[in-house]
């Protein structure tokens, strides 16, 4: 996320204008969580033009086991909803919850550019976003493999990836009502930006339960 973006969705100049925040939009987050007695990270993903889906989802299990890691809440926005889905089925042991926030849910051989394409939006009309190894590789996984973890979507009603996130409250509502924990925030598609005091409670009872 660019500093410019972050600035004008919390109305102050928190950051430097023209630069790139990378893993810092989450610096509330994480002071939030250990505040109240939760080991937090905030990996940054390598460029996703010279590096794809794949070598996220390494960055994220490389993590866990280099700080042997368990009974871990995986949480991604965005994008992330592909890195922590291909994340949890490699490294299955140590995944006790999945959090999505206003993220893609895919289904095993999709990738973020099909998210965007199944739901009758193109994939360049969403700012920042273009055709990197990273958003056009299709994600293979065993949805078996996630049996038994538990799962938590948070959608933004008024993000501008309503398409991507309608998708998946629809095929949330297809699976069952029990399989899932889904909520909604009244915010934007950076709620740690715009609210960030409710979204910082979700994500903490997320943890707690």
């Amino acid at each position: 996320m660019s500093t410019d973006t972050w600035n004008r969705l919390r109305g102050r100049n928190d950051y430097p204008p023209g630069g790139q925040l990378g893993p810092k939009y989450w610096n509330g987050t994480v002071a939030y969580l250990e505040a109240h007695g939760h080991r937090a990270f905030a990996p940054a993903l390598p460029d996703e033009h010279t590096h794809d889906l794949s070598d996220h989802i390494g960055v994220v299990c490389r993590l866990m086991e280099d700080h042997d890691l368990r009974g871990v809440v995986l949480v991604g926005h965005s994008y992330g909803g592909m890195v922590i889905t291909g994340a949890a089925e490699r490294i299955r042991a140590r995944v006790r919850k999945l959090v999505y926030v206003d993220a893609a849910l895919p289904d095993p051989g999709q990738s973020l550019f099909d998210l965007f394409s199944a739901s009758g939006a193109d994939p360049l009309s969403f700012a920042g976003l273009e055709a990197a190894c990273a958003y056009t590789q299709k994600l293979q996984y065993d949805p078996g493999r996630l049996r038994g973890i538990g799962r938590v979507y948070i959608r933004c009603t008024e993000s501008d990836f309503a398409g991507v996130t309608r998708a998946a409250q629809a095929k949330i509502a297809e699976g069952g009502a029990g399989q899932w924990d889904y909520r909604e925030l009244p915010t934007s598609h950076v709620p740690m930006a715009t609210m960030p005091e409710r979204f910082h409670r979700m994500l903490l009872n997320a943890a707690l339960r």
